[in-house]
């Protein structure tokens, strides 16, 4: 009696040559990241740890660390902040506009020029608002402080100038809205179409429509987008050096006065170069702090997405 060996079939699929070069060149890249990322921290910790042990006779602020990087902190995170609360809402509603409500030709063009608005340098924005936004919110904030001045962010006295924290803020909101409009118009796009003819068949509104099945679908799309949005305002600096005001050391909330605290990153741009000594390890140290802060706010916006993923457009 002969047998037959019977041999299984292979289930692995042949590996190309192709296919090998492109997983090579992925991991690199991967890898290369990791590697950059990791240079910068380890640069930002050698570099900046002279700089938060260095005494305040060592350096040109005469402060300490902490009460130096603290107005910086505060600033900073006022202006990405207030900058996200103004941004938010309209780079959602252009893009639920782009996507859903205007002629397809009409949306293609918008979102055109919205992209554009992210190809301006920063410089141009600067002087936009140097030059166009500042003088124009300047009658807006005496207006403020005048009827509204018992809220702490509009007390007076208000700038003449205009060239305050929230004429920043207005700025940067501007520099982030293409992004997070890009991004929500995109995951907009994607929601299942059967689940918006679904909502219209049962009588939904258009809006009633996007409200129960737009957002829901998008909602974890919209957080990563402004968390993004939220990282570029943290570390914009040439914009917000050029039209903030900025008065060293002050610790205040009031958006429309002329007395505004700097933001770490343009204070950085506007000291590096007259710093010496342990001063340019002072500032290297405050741009580790830019650096934790702008890491644990995209940690914080991968968690959220993931915890969505299964449900989000953005995965």
């Amino acid at each position: 009696m002969s047998s037959t060996t019977s041999q299984k079939p292979s289930t692995k699929p042949p590996t190309r040559p192709g296919d090998r070069i492109f997983a090579g060149l992925s991991t690199g890249a991967g890898l290369l990241i990791l590697a950059t990322l990791a240079g910068v921290a380890i640069f930002l910790t050698v570099e900046g740890i002279p700089g938060m042990t260095a005494a305040p006779d060592e350096v040109k602020s005469g402060q300490s660390f902490l009460p130096y990087v603290g107005p910086l902190l505060l600033g900073t995170l006022i202006a990405a902040v207030v900058a996200l609360i103004i941004a938010t809402p309209v780079a959602i509603g252009v893009a639920l506009f782009i996507s859903h409500y205007a002629p397809r030709k009409l949306g293609q063009s918008l979102g055109y020029l919205v992209d554009l608005l992210a190809a301006v340098p920063s410089v141009v924005y600067g002087l936009w608002g140097i030059f166009v936004l500042a003088p124009t919110m300047g009658p807006v904030y005496t207006w403020l402080a005048d009827n509204l001045g018992f809220i702490p962010i509009f007390a007076g006295p208000a700038s003449t100038t205009g060239r305050t924290l929230l004429t920043a803020c207005i700025v940067l909101a501007v520099m982030i809205l293409p992004i997070m409009t890009a991004i929500c118009r995109e995951i907009f796009l994607q929601t299942p179409r059967l689940h918006e003819e679904a909502a219209l068949a049962l009588g939904a509104t258009r809006w009633e429509m996007v409200r129960m099945t737009v957002f829901p679908y998008a909602r974890s799309g919209m957080v990563s987008a402004a968390m993004l949005g939220l990282g570029r305002a943290l570390g914009e600096t040439l914009a917000v050096a050029m039209v903030l005001s900025a008065t060293a050391g002050v610790v205040t909330a009031n958006l429309i006065s002329s007395t505004n605290p700097s933001t770490i990153a343009a204070n950085i741009a506007l000291s590096f170069a007259e710093a010496s000594g342990k001063t340019v390890n002072v500032l290297i140290a405050t741009g580790l702090v830019l650096f934790v802060i702008t890491f644990l706010v995209n940690f914080a916006a991968r968690a959220i997405v993931d915890r969505r993923k299964d449900f989000s457009g953005a995965n």
